[in-house]
């Protein structure tokens, strides 16, 4: 009974806040999101287009294929409306035998993109909001889309046909992240999981190579804290605690994302023991920022943490939200024996979307790689032309240039070989041209990083630059 009880006033209490957020909504401006204008205007059609154009020769070894997500309203949008919110497109491209095969775009099929386009509903089970629109992650041999603080992650064929919610074979019992992390020494797979509507605990959960899930860890919290991404070492996982909160006054007032700064929560750095429960957790104090992106962390010979990340000065200070200015790359120390982050800029250059080869995450790594992202803060990434590559070695940073009118989204290491040096591959990712509006699938040599495109997969349409993807190798039988 007590059970039902507090249920009971807890659907109550979520009713009337949504009643009053319904009526305050009414008052926001009736203005376009700057984030569905532009060259982040959604695709209408999900297109299937086979033996694409390609310019240069695509590297033999680089077989599979790559899928990218994004928020991509199927309806438009209303009063109240963030970027973060929109419905879930993947689009995926087949790369086989030096061609490319085939492009395919799919709206994930949540209840209100089955109601906006007459169709039914993916099937599966249901948590809360399911939509689903941040990253696609490889987990036990399969893909799926996935995203934080609610909703169960979505199954995807190799065709991207059939979508499924999933829960992992039934092994996961809450929410999930939009950024999961492999260890490539045990094949395990890591992640910090929030949920929007519990305020008081994050959790560690940890996925078996097999695809289930085998550890699921509370970890006390305040203020319902947003944590986008996390990090792992061979000792630990690392909890990103920092001061962008659950906000009830910004849902009251109508916005439907619900984050923003609070200077009265504590910045510090959660270093979990893999194998230890909250008690064995060591938090380490850091200065007030934040950080959406980690590119690795790793344990250095003294014992220390140490973790690449682009660090926010803040962000969503303002009532309507937004990301007041750009962030920079920048190397923290984490000391489990002083319980204090230090911090050291690498570069103050504005950027996003840090990547190294993926076969090093939780271990030492010399490389990281980023996208410029405009300085200004223009929202249509005019002037955001440019990749980095940082030799964390040499301190040196080199700039590949796609030229005016171009805007790189997040590029992806991919290894030559299995056995390949670190930095040994090719950069792939998608480019929007927007002067002719269309977008090319373009191939860089790590090596040779500033030299023209390996390759180039051209598309006659523009794809929104949208958020994160990923390069799933083909595994052919021997």
């Amino acid at each position: 009974m007590p059970n039902l009880m507090e249920s009971s006033l807890r659907a109550a209490a979520e009713g009337l806040v949504a009643l009053v957020a319904a009526c305050n909504r009414l008052r926001l401006p009736r203005t376009q999101h700057p984030f569905v204008v532009g060259v982040h205007a959604p695709m209408r059609e999900e297109l299937t287009l086979r033996d694409l154009p390609v310019t240069g020769t695509i590297p033999a070894g680089l077989e599979g294929r790559y899928l990218k997500m994004g928020a991509n309203p199927a309806r438009p949008t209303t009063r109240g409306h963030d970027w973060f919110l929109g419905d879930g497109m993947v689009h995926g491209l087949r790369i086989e035998d030096g061609k490319a095969m085939w492009y395919r775009n799919r709206w994930i099929g949540s209840h209100a993109v089955s109601a906006a386009l007459g169709r039914p509903a993916a099937p599966g089970p249901r948590r809360g909001d399911d939509t689903v629109n941040t990253n696609v992650v490889a987990i036990g041999g399969r893909a799926f889309a996935v995203v934080e603080a609610g909703s169960f992650p979505v199954f995807l064929s190799e065709d991207l046909e059939t979508q499924r919610y999933d829960t992992f074979d039934g092994t996961l019992a809450g929410s999930f992240t939009g950024h999961p992390h492999r260890d490539p020494a045990t094949g395990e797979t890591h992640a910090i999981a929030y949920d929007g509507r519990v305020w008081d605990s994050v959790r560690h959960v940890v996925i078996s190579p097999a695809g289930r899930v085998v550890r699921d860890v509370s970890i006390p919290v305040e203020h319902g804290p947003c944590i986008h991404d996390c990090a792992i070492t061979t000792r630990f996982v690392v909890v990103l605690d920092l001061p962008v909160t659950f906000s009830m006054r910004a849902v009251l007032a109508g916005h439907r994302f619900p984050f923003r700064w609070n200077p009265a929560h504590r910045a510090r750095v959660g270093l979990l023991p893999r194998h230890g429960t909250a008690a064995d957790i060591i938090w380490c104090a850091v200065k007030p920022c934040f950080v959406f992106h980690v590119a690795n962390a790793y344990d250095d010979a003294d014992g220390r943490v140490i973790l690449d990340v682009i660090t926010y000065e803040r962000v969503f200070t303002s009532a309507g939200g937004g990301l007041d200015a750009p962030g920079w790359l920048e190397r923290w120390t984490a000391d489990p024996t002083t319980g204090r982050v230090d911090r050291r800029v690498i570069d103050s250059a504005a950027q996003e979307f840090p990547r190294i080869d993926e076969r090093r995450f939780g271990q030492h790594h010399r490389y990281v790689y980023t996208g410029s992202v405009p300085a200004d803060g223009n929202t249509q990434l005019v002037g955001a032309t440019q990749l980095y590559k940082h030799d964390l070695e040499t301190r040196e940073r080199r700039v590949h240039e796609f030229g005016p009118d171009s805007v790189p989204g997040e590029f992806v290491f991919v290894p030559a070989r299995p056995e390949a040096e670190e930095d040994e591959g090719w950069l792939v990712g998608l480019v929007v041209d927007t002067v002719s509006d269309t977008t090319d699938f373009v191939i860089l040599d790590a090596h040779a990083f500033e030299a023209a495109p390996v390759a180039a997969v051209h598309l006659g349409h523009r794809i929104p630059p949208g958020f994160h993807g990923n390069w799933f190798p083909e595994h052919k039988a021997e």
